[in-house]
């Protein structure tokens, strides 16, 4: 269970960090099964090119492009990584997050992510929700480190409170990723900061945060395993890419 303290924590910063919350057996058990998945291209995998973030290849064709960037559909290659996204102890923390009736989308995140040194584009400052279709932005993703993540290797960087920050639409590029060169979001943008996470580490975001990644400069592939959660009064809209997979309610 979350601590009040750690319950105050995400609602006043929009995510916080459960230390130790998965074994480093459970983490090399994980990481070793995605290596034989990406070793024999398990498909669905999305590549650097499908991305589609500015500075990414154009395509799988070009350099870097048919690097892969997530094991897609994680919650059906394997019983172990559904139990893990559907059973204790995630479930009471989400609970306590969101109420009862949370229900795990299978259509957003639920991954291995694959952040690789031979080639990772850079993630700019974006909200999940900014392509999410929900009754209401407020989803809360589980991300679960399979291994050190530290700046070097590209851990995730947040901006504190930002998921309760009225953004207006001239404040994003087209791609509704947050602008670093316009003067009203530098105080923004000057609140940001690292969440470095060692091996086992938890971190619980809100689908609103703010949040960006750099390229992995070390030599060696980060693992990163994500799942996406929401209430059972915010459902994805109908006819939507939310509405395209069913999802599966945590009993």
């Amino acid at each position: 269970m979350l601590t009040s303290a750690q319950m105050l924590a995400f609602q006043r910063d929009g995510y916080v960090v459960v230390p130790a919350f998965s074994t480093p057996e459970l983490c090399e058990q994980i990481v070793a099964f995605a290596k034989e998945e990406l070793a024999k291209q398990a498909m669905p995998i999305e590549f650097e090119a499908d991305t589609r973030y500015p500075g990414a290849p154009e395509s799988r064709a070009a350099e870097g492009g048919s690097t892969a960037r997530r094991l897609l559909m994680a919650s059906e290659r394997s019983p172990q990584l559904l139990a893990w996204a559907t059973g204790e102890p995630l479930k009471s923390m989400l609970i306590q997050l969101l109420g009862k009736g949370v229900t795990l989308s299978q259509a957003h995140h639920n991954c291995i992510m694959t952040k690789q040194p031979a080639f990772s584009s850079t993630t700019g400052w974006h909200r999940d929700s900014r392509y999410w279709h929900f009754a209401r932005p407020e989803l809360i993703s589980a991300w679960l480190a399979l291994g050190n993540e530290q700046p070097e290797n590209g851990c995730l960087w947040v901006i504190p409170g930002s998921h309760r920050v009225s953004i207006d639409v001239n404040q994003l590029d087209q791609y509704q990723f947050l602008r670093t060169d316009l003067a009203v979001n530098e105080g923004l943008l000057s609140a940001a900061l690292p969440v470095p996470l060692a091996q086992g580490d938890l971190l619980l975001f809100h689908s609103n945060l703010f949040h960006a990644a750099g390229r992995n400069t070390t030599g060696m592939t980060k693992f990163s395993m994500v799942f996406t959660y929401r209430s059972a009064d915010n459902p994805p809209k109908a006819g939507t890419r939310s509405a395209l997979k069913p999802e599966i309610p945590l009993a």
